[in-house]
C-alpha cells in the first residue's frame, strides 16, 4: 500500500482485465461446438463454466502468456474438426516450420509435461494435420523447459470420446462426475465439489482421498 492506492489490487485488476480480452471465446449456448480446452480439463469444470460460470483468479502476467502469443504474427487461426454433428474447435498458440508450439506457465521447471497439455497438443496435431509439436513451460524465474511430441491416434480418440460425453451431458443438463487432480485445489468451483456441510463438519478433498493428519 502506497498512500491511498493499493497497487497490488491495481495490478490484479489489470491482469484480470487483460485475461478476459485474451481468453478463448466459448459460446455457452452452442453445445454443438465444443472447444478443445473444455475436454482436456475436468469436464465438470467445463460444464460449470457454461451453466454457472465463475471467473478464475489469475495469479500474474505469466498466466497470460499463451493468449498474448496467439495475438502475434506467429499465432494460429482457430480450426474446427467435425465429429458427426459436433464441431471440435481448437487453436494452437504458435505454428512454426510446420510444427505446433504451446506455451504454458509453470511454478517451477517441470520434469514431465502435464497430461492435459499433452492431450491438447496431440489433438492440435490432428486437427491442423501436423506431425509433431512441442510444449514449452516458462517458470516465474524465466527458466524454460520443453517437451516434444509426435502425434498419437489413441490419445486423439480419447479426446473425441470426451467431446461426445460433454456434449451429451450438456444436452441432458447432467453434471459430470468429479475428476480429482492437483488442479482441484486452485479451481474456482472447488467448494461445489469437495465441501459438503453437515452440521459443523466439513469434508475436504484431502479427507476424501484419505490424506488425513495421521497419513
Amino acid at each position: 500500500m502506497m498512500g491511498d492506492r493499493d497497487f497490488r489490487s491495481i495490478i490484479k485488476n489489470a491482469v484480470d482485465s487483460i485475461g478476459r480480452e485474451l481468453d478463448i471465446e466459448i459460446d455457452s449456448k452452442d453445445i454443438k461446438t465444443i472447444h478443445l480446452k473444455e475436454v482436456v480439463q475436468c469436464l465438470r469444470r467445463s460444464y460449470y463454466d457454461r451453466i454457472d460460470p465463475k471467473e478464475i483468479e489469475r495469479k500474474g502476467f505469466s498466466d497470460l502468456l499463451a493468449g498474448l502469443l496467439r495475438k502475434l504474427q506467429y499465432g494460429s487461426e482457430p480450426k474446427q474438426f467435425a465429429i458427426e454433428d459436433i464441431s471440435l474447435k481448437a487453436q494452437a498458440d504458435m505454428i512454426v516450420d510446420d510444427s505446433i508450439i504451446l506455451f504454458r506457465p509453470a511454478h517451477s521447471t517441470p520434469e514431465s509435461p502435464e497430461a492435459n497439455d499433452l492431450l491438447y497438443l496431440n489433438a492440435c496435431l490432428w486437427i491442423y494435420d501436423k506431425k509433431d509439436g512441442m510444449i514449452i513451460y516458462i517458470s516465474g524465474d524465466r527458466e524454460e523447459s520443453s517437451f516434444s511430441l509426435i502425434r498419437d491416434k489413441k490419445m486423439f480418440e480419447e479426446v473425441v470420446r470426451r467431446v461426445r460425453v460433454l456434449n451429451d451431458l450438456l444436452k441432458e443438463q447432467k453434471t459430470p462426475i468429479v475428476e480429482p487432480s492437483k488442479d482441484c485445489m486452485e479451481c474456482q468451483y472447488y467448494q461445489k465439489c469437495f465441501i459438503a456441510k453437515k452440521e459443523t463438519k466439513q469434508t475436504s478433498l484431502a479427507e476424501m482421498l484419505g490424506l488425513g493428519k495421521d497419513n
